[in-house]
């Protein structure tokens, strides 16, 4: 039995921020399926735009298929990150502009 399980660097508050990044540049490219590949295969999706829970690749990569019709980029406005032994959580407020037609759609937002 090993005496002791080596663990990994603990993530930083500006390295959980910094994984916001990584999805609003997936959505700068407007290609659905990258943006749904940034989601856990057991991930849930509840969107900003849509009352239907996404719960598998299928159904995210569908809802971001018509919402980067849109032309979405994200700003985060509050955010909250809390940083557990081996998980991290990012939660707050987010809002997009729509580079389709200029709005501005603000919601809450809870990556983990």
């Amino acid at each position: 039995m090993p005496e002791e399980i080596a663990m990994g660097k603990p993530i930083t508050e500006d390295e959980v921020r910094g994984l916001f990044s990584l999805w609003n540049n997936a959505l700068a490219t407007l290609d659905s399926k990258q943006v749904a590949a940034r989601y856990a295969k057991s991930g849930v999706l509840l969107p900003t735009v849509s009352d239907t829970p996404r719960t598998d690749f299928t159904s995210i990569n569908d809802y971001f298929v018509n919402f980067l019709k849109l032309q979405p980029q994200g700003e985060i406005m509050e955010s909250h990150v809390t940083i557990g032994k081996n998980w991290c959580q990012d939660v707050g407020i987010y809002e997009f502009t729509l580079g389709a037609n200029g709005k501005k759609v603000k919601g809450r937002y809870s990556f983990v």
